[in-house]
C-alpha cells in the first residue's frame, strides 16, 4: 500500500470459521481493514481478539435482512468506505427432490442466494465509488455440475452463479468486478461427514483464502468471472 493511502475495507460473511475465517486472516495480513459478519460475535472475538481501528464485528444472520442493513451501514459509518465483499456464509441443508420440505428449501434460498444478493445490493454504491470494488461469491462446483441428489443445495448454488454474472454485467462500467469461486471439498466443518474424499485430500481453507485474495488483487483489466477449484480429477466442460 502506498504511504498515506487509507487501508481498504472488506466485508466477509460467515467469518467465524472455515473459509471465512481464513480469508479474514489472509486479508488482515495484507493490511486490509476487516468488517466481519457472523451470528456469533463471541466466536469472532475468540478468533481475532478485540475490535480495534482495523477490525469490526457485526451480527449477521442470513435469515434476518435487518442484520445485513445494519452491518453495511455500520461499516460505512465506521470506516467511511467499502472496497470488497466476500459472500461466504452458506448452508448445505439436505433436501432431495422427493422431500416435501418447503421450510428447508426456503432457508437454503434465503442463506445461499437472497442474503448474498442483499449484501451485494447494499454494498454496490460503496464499491462503485472506489472505481475498483470487488465481490467474491463463494459458490461450489455444485453450481457448475451435479454429482449428488441434494437438489436444494445444487439449485441455490446454480442461482448464486447467476447472481455473480448478473452483477458483473450491471456493475462493470463502474469498475466493480464480481467473481464466483467454485471449490469442491474444502477441509471445514461443513465437510466433516464427507467420506468420498479423505480430510487430507480436501482443499485447505487457507488455500482458498489465498485464491480469494488473488482474485481481489487482480487489476480491472484482468477480471476473473469464475474460478473452479478441485481436489480430485473430473471433467469440467
Amino acid at each position: 500500500m502506498p504511504p498515506g493511502e487509507t487501508a481498504p475495507v472488506i466485508l466477509i460473511s460467515g467469518a467465524n470459521r472455515g473459509i471465512g475465517a481464513a480469508v479474514a486472516r489472509e486479508m488482515r495480513a495484507r493490511g486490509w481493514r476487516l468488517s466481519l459478519g457472523a451470528r456469533d460475535i463471541a466466536a469472532l472475538e475468540a478468533l481475532f481478539g478485540p475490535q480495534g481501528e482495523d477490525l469490526a464485528f457485526h451480527r449477521f444472520d442470513a435469515l434476518d435482512p435487518a442484520s445485513a442493513q445494519a452491518w453495511v451501514a455500520g461499516t460505512a459509518d465506521r470506516f467511511g468506505r467499502i472496497d470488497a465483499l466476500v459472500n461466504n456464509a452458506g448452508s448445505n441443508e439436505k433436501v432431495k427432490i422427493t422431500d416435501d420440505n418447503d421450510a428447508a428449501l426456503d432457508r437454503l434460498w434465503a442463506v445461499n442466494v437472497k442474503a448474498p444478493l442483499r449484501l451485494t445490493r447494499l454494498c454496490l454504491p460503496y464499491l462503485e465509488a472506489t472505481g475498483r470494488g470487488r465481490i467474491v461469491n463463494v459458490a461450489s462446483l455444485s453450481g457448475k455440475r451435479v454429482r449428488n441428489e441434494w437438489v436444494g443445495y445444487n439449485m441455490t448454488k446454480f442461482a448464486l452463479m447467476g447472481l455473480t454474472h448478473t452483477t458483473r454485467h450491471v456493475a462493470w462500467e463502474k469498475g466493480v468486478r464480481a467473481t464466483a469461486i467454485c471449490p469442491s471439498f474444502v477441509r471445514t466443518d461443513m465437510t466433516r461427514n464427507v467420506t468420498k474424499v479423505s480430510r487430507d485430500e480436501m482443499i485447505p481453507p487457507e488455500t482458498m483464502a489465498e485464491l480469494i485474495r488473488t482474485v481481489i488483487e487482480l487489476p480491472n483489466s484482468a477480471a476473473m468471472a469464475e474460478m473452479l477449484v478441485n481436489c480430485r480429477l473430473e471433467d469440467m466442460l
